[in-house]
């Protein structure tokens, strides 16, 4: 006869120890202290400042996809704030660098396509549209630079803000969720390009207020900008999909709000 078992059923979860909004602590510290390993690599030089920006920015949204929203933007501003001390050479304003790392993480997290999050992309969509319109308003009302120049230097910001409006938010987190390595790169590549865009963007306006650069800096940062950003993608696509893989591989504790 079959035997059929007695009592309420009980879901079995695995536990995680401290957490912060579903992210265990340890993955937490972890993702941090590689933000700020990377911040001592400096990625390209920063117009009119004499300093640079850190590699560490190509790897704030993957930060986001893997812990979620606010645990991502903990770790990420944790390890910019630590590479702000010790890196000082790739940091142009620490609060620059700060609010960026906080936002690169913040947007990924928030490209969820299910659950609460997946409606945090409104909010965030509607502030970031008013950062860029004081941005780019700034140069060109206040300080008489060209429209066009200035859509040319801030192509990543306003391209990026398009991604994540339009359903390319949700194509790129779909990515992530792939089993397929090269379809997890391609989520990585193009969530990298929203996400650090953002990020670039909320960095950007913060230095601005500080440095009003004329209108041939804002001809100048066209090429430049693209071709930094080109390299933040590279490498979040090629270090993002080495870490998806190998934690799909080990079956760790995957947090509550992570997107792969």
């Amino acid at each position: 006869m079959p035997e059929f078992p007695l009592g309420e059923e009980r879901e079995v979860k695995r536990s995680s120890g401290v957490s912060l909004d579903g992210a265990p602590l340890t993955y937490i510290v972890t993702l941090a202290a590689a933000v700020a390993v990377l911040a001592f690599v400096p990625l390209s030089v920063v117009l009119g400042s004499g300093k640079s920006f850190p590699l560490s920015q190509g790897i704030y949204p993957l930060v986001g996809w893997l812990l979620g929203p606010v645990a991502g933007a903990v770790a990420d501003g944790t390890g910019a704030l630590i590479g702000v001390f010790l890196a000082p050479h790739t940091s142009t304003f620490p609060v620059a660098t700060i609010l960026g790392a906080l936002a690169g993480g913040l947007v990924a997290g928030a490209m969820a396509r299910r659950g609460p999050r997946s409606r945090w992309w409104l909010p965030l969509s509607v502030v970031f549209l008013l950062v860029y319109l004081l941005y780019a308003g700034r140069a060109v009302l206040q300080n008489g630079a060209g429209i066009g120049a200035v859509l040319a230097g801030s192509f990543i910001d306003w391209s990026a803000w398009l991604l994540f409006v339009l359903p390319t938010r949700g194509l790129a987190a779909g990515w992530l969720e792939h089993a397929e390595t090269r379809r997890v790169a391609a989520g990585l590549f193009l969530g990298t390009w929203i996400a650090a865009g953002l990020s670039h963007l909320t960095a950007s306006l913060a230095v601005y207020l500080l440095i009003n650069w004329p209108n041939e800096v804002w001809k100048a940062m066209a090429p430049l900008a693209l071709l930094e950003h080109l390299v933040r993608c590279l490498v979040g696509a090629v270090i993002g999909a080495g870490v998806i893989a190998g934690l799909r591989a080990t079956g760790m504790v995957k947090p509550t709000h992570a997107l792969y």
